[in-house]
């Protein structure tokens, strides 16, 4: 994927505190595939139908297979990183979520793209944690795919 080309360029510890409150935009689109979803399956064993099997999925409650909501979130760093770009050396994690709600379902072949606030930054110890609202928004949808408030630690170099 390249780059958005007004993404943030965060070069010290000062320039992500000063993103507090900030709309970072959105990221490009990204197709969900089917492929994604049966790898997706496949890793983490869930093979329950309404992803995986295509005909019994058609006639199921959504007219055909959806995404995991675990896929779905799993597209937040990579699209993440199309928003908000890291220049400093150091490590950064996933530190966990404190809240996820999957709102809409993803059908295979749909497009969702994120946006991301920055909600915190913190000190901890010798790492900063900052806090995310994002929304996995659905292409040609009033209602997103999924909201959720993601936590990172950063542990500069």
């Amino acid at each position: 994927m390249e780059e958005v080309a007004l993404s943030p360029k965060i070069h010290s510890l000062d320039e992500v505190r000063k993103l507090v409150g900030t709309d970072l935009g959105d990221s490009p689109f990204i197709r969900v595939t089917q492929e994604m979803i049966s790898t997706f399956a496949d890793a983490t064993g869930d093979h329950q139908w309404i992803h995986v099997d295509l005909e019994r999925a058609a006639a199921g409650p959504f007219g055909g297979a959806i995404a995991h909501g675990y896929l779905i979130l799993s597209l937040i760093p990579e699209l993440l990183n199309q928003v908000l770009v890291v220049e400093q050396p150091g490590v950064r994690i996933n530190y966990g979520l404190n809240r996820v709600r999957f709102i809409t379902p993803v059908r295979a072949g749909e497009e969702v793209r994120l946006s991301a606030v920055v909600g915190s930054v913190d000190a901890v110890g010798d790492a900063w944690q900052i806090s995310l609202d994002v929304t996995m928004q659905l292409r040609n949808s009033e209602k997103p795919a999924c909201v959720a408030q993601v936590l990172y630690r950063w542990y500069p170099a």
